[in-house]
């Protein structure tokens, strides 16, 4: 398995414990995460909102699922980085199991931004001008 394809046309490839590749099709999957340990937390286990506006930066989404069950977490602030069988997004917890989540489209009802943490259109720092600074060195 390939880590820069693991979304397939079928469905997603996933690494069984056993150490088997299977593909499972996207609409039958509600998440997949990728964890830290097999043996750690599952995902009914782990928070799901952020306490307080995030500090990484990026999207602050909140997906809402087609069973009405809900996630929150950051997605990249980059469209490059979207893929069309759907998001990955970092959870709220960084120290839980789960370091990343992806959220399968056929899995979900509404994906909304909450916010945008940081931003890529900074404006740069005003230089200082040349015309008054002193000359050490003349």
């Amino acid at each position: 398995m390939s880590p820069q394809a693991w979304l397939a046309a079928a469905g997603i490839e996933v690494l069984t414990p056993a150490g088997a590749i299977i593909s499972v099709p996207y609409i039958d999957v509600k998440v997949a995460c990728f964890v830290r340990e097999f043996d750690g937390t599952g995902w009914n286990a782990e928070r799901r909102l952020f306490v307080s506006r995030p500090k990484t930066e990026g999207l602050w989404v909140r997906a809402l699922f087609r069973d009405n069950d809900y996630v929150e977490g950051i997605l990249a602030n980059d469209l490059l980085q979207f893929e069309s069988q759907g998001y990955l997004l970092a959870p709220p917890d960084a120290s839980s199991n789960n370091q990343r989540v992806f959220l399968p489209r056929t899995a979900l009802k509404e994906l909304k931004v909450m916010g945008v943490v940081g931003s890529p259109a900074r404006k740069p720092k005003p230089q200082p001008d040349a015309k008054k600074q002193i000359g050490l060195f003349e």
